[in-house]
């Protein structure tokens, strides 16, 4: 990866303002790693969704130059099953190994220009059945944050851009980056990709009782075997009432957000550590080093031993 890495955000008529500046803010606080540039199809004045327009210096020659490209989402009544010329000429200046990201809306974007054709991705909820109608072809999966198919990435709503910028510094950089981007952002250092991206009741009913502070609770003892009576108790609810209130909050179930954090935990350690596999499971609550093979290849595909190679041959 050269030094800095360069993405180049594309942004069209009627892309939503606080998405555009996603990739700037989160890849923009990482210490330098990235340079973060905007262009346009034309390199002129782009039209928002809001009562301003944007003005944009470069135009698609920028493409050519990106490392990663990133293109920002779009007003829905805006989306077809076609690309107007001056993207699809935009989009081919792309350089064939460049990865590509798209944020929330602009999955229509990249499904119309055929670089989602039999892979996994994900939009908007809301704009989910129309994807299907229009994009059969793509393996269309909405009740994610955001996929990660290798060289092309798909994110949900406006929040989910947040967390596809967030993964890609980790998988570039390692979880501490990430961390500290975060911290600086002042945004959730870590939500998985395969959380669910809408939860039916978000905000508790007034006068209930939050998870919050058992998850808290939780995190500081992850290297215990944590029970879901345990976490009741803690938060002085029934077995039933927690499990459902933990599940309006966070749109998974107590058992697989632990599995969630521990696998984020040992992937810190494999980073930052030279324990072994077995002393990072017990650390992190898995009972065995084989424990932790197990849910480490079924969240990333890899064991704990590749992904060390990999992450150290990331950093040199």
């Amino acid at each position: 990866m050269r030094f800095p890495h360069r993405v180049v955000v594309l942004a069209l008529d009627g892309v939503y303002p606080f998405e555009l500046g996603i990739p700037s803010r989160i890849l923009g606080a990482a210490d330098g790693r990235y340079e973060v540039l905007t262009c346009s199809v034309d390199g002129g004045p782009v039209d928002t969704n809001a009562d301003f327009t944007i003005g944009v210096e470069r135009g698609p020659e920028a493409l050519e130059t990106a490392d990663t490209v990133v293109i920002a989402p779009v007003s829905p009544e805006r989306l077809t099953d076609e690309l107007p010329d001056g993207v699809a000429a935009a989009l081919a200046r792309i350089r064939p190994h460049a990865r590509i990201v798209s944020i929330c809306t602009a999955a229509f974007v990249l499904a119309a220009a055929g670089l989602l054709d039999g892979r996994r991705a994900t939009t908007h909820w809301c704009v989910a059945e129309k994807f299907r109608r229009l994009y059969p072809r793509v393996l269309l999966d909405p009740d994610v944050l955001f996929v990660d198919d290798g060289r092309v990435l798909t994110s949900a709503g406006a929040a989910s851009g947040v967390d596809v910028c967030l993964h890609i510094v980790r998988e570039d950089h390692g979880s501490d980056l990430a961390n500290k981007v975060a911290r600086r952002c002042v945004v959730p250092p870590f939500r998985d990709g395969g959380q669910a991206q809408y939860i039916e009741q978000p905000v508790p009913e007034a006068g209930a009782a939050s998870t919050a502070a058992t998850r808290a609770w939780a995190l500081e003892r992850l290297d215990e075997p944590l029970t879901l009576t345990d976490l009741a108790a803690h938060a002085r609810m029934s077995l039933r009432t927690f499990a459902r209130r933990f599940h309006d909050e966070v749109g998974l179930s107590p058992g697989r957000w632990l599995i969630q954090q521990r696998v984020a935990r040992a992937r810190h350690l494999l980073e930052s550590s030279d324990l072994t596999v077995d002393q990072i499971a017990s650390r992190i609550g898995f009972a065995t080093g084989a424990s932790l093979r197990q849910h480490l290849h079924a969240a990333i595909g890899v064991s704990p031993q590749a992904y060390r190679r990999t992450f150290q041959a990331a950093s040199r």
